[in-house]
């Protein structure tokens, strides 16, 4: 596996450098972050939740798409996050493209070595955005998530669920919170 560059990059350079890479990395202020190995939970949850979100999408009609994880997210000049699933309204992109850059529904699994960078970093990032409407971070372990949605203004609106539906609207999507976890 190639060492990254000790410069710092910006997005443009850092998906030129990614492509071909073993591995998973993001661009946090020019500087690339390897990210840390994956749990099996991590794994079956990010899975179950893209697979809840097409579903949602599909029985709901809704002209939006959802991707699993491997698309970055450019947030700003230098830096760049590759979330665990996300929801992007709009026409195709072509197919060959490396990035995302405007989705509507950004969802992150927790990680116990990046639960901290989830919840503030990465929050305020994909809330820069002014494409992004809901920011849903996923805790397999406490089987709870925390569904952050833009308001009116600069307002974000916090929730946290532990059972029964979510409610996206836009685009007018249902989740059962249940089917995001394995059952126990």
């Amino acid at each position: 596996m190639s060492e990254p560059a000790s410069k710092l990059m910006d997005v443009d350079e850092f998906l030129v450098w990614e492509e071909g890479q073993e591995g998973r990395w993001e661009l946090h202020d020019g500087v690339v972050v390897a990210m840390p190995p994956e749990r099996l939970v991590h794994l079956e949850t990010k899975a179950n939740v893209y697979m809840s979100l097409a579903a949602a999408i599909h029985n709901a009609k809704a002209p939006c798409r959802a991707y699993p994880d491997g698309a970055a997210v450019r947030i700003a000049l230098r830096t760049a996050f590759e979330p665990d699933a996300l929801v992007r309204w709009g026409p195709p992109l072509p197919r060959d493209a490396p990035e995302i850059p405007d989705p509507f529904i950004v969802v992150e699994v927790l990680s116990p070595s990046t639960e901290a960078f989830d919840r503030g970093m990465k929050l305020e990032g994909y809330f820069s955005l002014a494409s992004v409407q809901h920011y849903l971070i996923v805790d397999a372990e406490r089987r709870k998530v925390v569904h952050h949605k833009r308001g009116p203004g600069d307002w974000i609106e916090t929730r946290i669920i532990n059972a029964g539906q979510l409610w996206l609207d836009p685009p007018r999507i249902d989740l059962a919170i249940e089917s995001f976890f394995e059952p126990v």
